[in-house]
């Protein structure tokens, strides 16, 4: 069976498992701060692997999302209950993260989709 690499997995995945995974520890522990780890662990995480394709604004935005999908999720646990919440928050964390940051860019007219520059030919043509 092939590996795959930690860098062949999109973020987006990881992001919504960190709120399952930092929920789960907390539960698991009883220990509110073990939660806080296991958060912060993986929004670092996340973040610094997300920096070179996708830029500091882009990763700013998802770590913004993600401290609202955590608010979030305490404010409607009292309606749904606590896990139905996390797994809400968690999906939207993974679809925000999705198209902000793992998504491939759309390619544009005459992009020849290498460097992002203009390709050759039209740039001959200009």
């Amino acid at each position: 069976m092939p590996r795959v690499s930690a860098s062949a997995l999109p973020t987006a995945p990881l992001a919504g498992l960190t709120l399952v995974v930092g929920f789960a520890a907390g539960q698991l522990t009883g220990v509110r701060p073990v939660a806080a780890v296991v958060l912060l662990a993986g929004a670092a995480w996340c973040a610094l692997r997300s920096v070179p394709t996708a830029g500091w604004w882009r990763v700013a935005a998802v770590v913004g999302m993600a401290v609202m999908a955590f608010v979030g999720s305490h404010l409607v646990a009292p309606v749904i209950g606590a896990w139905p919440a996390v797994v809400v928050a968690a999906l939207v964390l993974a679809a925000v993260t999705w198209a902000l940051v793992d998504a491939p860019a759309p390619r544009r007219s005459g992009d020849d989709g290498r460097d992002g520059a203009p390709s050759t030919q039209a740039r001959r043509s200009s």
